[in-house]
């Protein structure tokens, strides 16, 4: 059974959901306007299918950190069966070298897609972000393979001691490639003014089509886990719109709950957090699994790949 723990959080959040909306101005939109904004306080039911994102790999943890952490193309591929069986609609994917260090390298990004593909029909989201310190034409040659999703960071943030450069100019750059190669952008958002930059990116005609959101929160030197700061975000997003949550290190559990509750989609995986419980190391598919678990208990049915291709108006690849 779900912990009460999990339970008393979504009710002190549909709680907050209600005060804020009896705060909102005369004349806010609709909830046909922005139906996650709503979504808290009906039925789990009425609300589109949870997609869950598996962030498989990332760029910083390494097999000390934890020796579940999926590093060669084979064992990225497993890793993603797993996380699909488990109830994962989209593989968030980096790759590392024959060292274990960080790449964006084509080659080993086509192993990786090759692997993943043999096994399961899971969506392949690819990362532009790379590790910090890459080039730009260095973070984008995944994206030269078409895979049918990939991250588009909009706007530079402190990652810790290290800073995340993405100036507007190589922001755009990507958002071409992107369209060249008919890749949809997830738009990657660290602090609030990305959300911004990528609605000036579709204004201005770098992005078209479906629009989706991922709020990565709990970075040191991005924007904090909280509700209040969530509240926000989902509030700037255009009719139409979807959003994913990510909760770094001992925020993934409480977003991801949130983003269940709140009608959003959410992200957990080694990337992000490498612990189950305090002292606990976890596997992705166990931390995939725990999120399906929490979403069934709330009677928010899983999309699988193919339903979550639809939610997020991807052609079949």
């Amino acid at each position: 059974m779900i912990s009460e723990t999990v339970r008393g959080l979504a009710r002190k959040h549909l709680q907050l959901f209600r005060e804020w909306i009896s705060l909102k101005k005369e004349g806010a939109p609709p909830p046909t306007a922005n139906p996650w904004v709503f979504g808290a306080i009906i039925s789990m039911k009425t609300m589109e299918k949870l997609i869950i994102t598996a962030a498989l790999v990332g760029a910083e943890v390494t097999r000390e950190d934890t020796p579940h952490l999926p590093v060669t193309p084979e064992e990225i591929g497993e890793a993603a069966a797993q996380a699909w069986e488990a109830g994962a609609a989209i593989a968030h994917i980096h790759v590392r070298d024959e060292t274990g260090k960080p790449s964006q390298s084509r080659d080993l990004y086509e192993a990786a897609i090759r692997e993943i593909r043999k096994r399961c029909p899971i969506i392949v989201q690819v990362s532009t972000g790379g590790a910090v310190g890459m080039s730009p034409e260095e973070r984008l040659q995944p994206v030269s393979l078409g895979p049918e999703m990939a991250t588009l960071t909009t706007g530079t943030v402190n990652f810790g001691s290290e800073v995340f450069m993405n100036p507007l100019a190589e922001i755009q750059f990507f958002a071409e490639e992107m369209m060249r190669y008919g890749v949809r952008p997830e738009f990657e958002i660290f602090d609030t003014g990305m959300i911004g930059t990528a609605l000036g990116l579709v204004r201005d005609g770098w992005v078209t089509g479906h629009l989706h959101f991922d709020f990565v929160m709990g970075v040191p030197g991005g924007m904090p886990a909280t509700a209040r700061h969530l509240l926000l975000l989902i509030d700037q997003l255009p009719k139409g719109a979807t959003w994913t949550v990510a909760g770094i290190g001992r925020h993934q559990l409480p977003m991801a709950a949130l983003g269940i509750t709140l009608g959003g989609h959410v992200r957990v995986g080694l990337e992000d957090n490498i612990y189950y419980r305090k002292g606990e190391l976890a596997t992705n598919a166990q931390l995939v699994a725990r999120v399906k678990r929490i979403a069934g208990e709330l009677e928010r049915d899983v999309a699988t790949p193919e339903e979550a291709r639809q939610l997020l108006g991807l052609g079949e690849k």
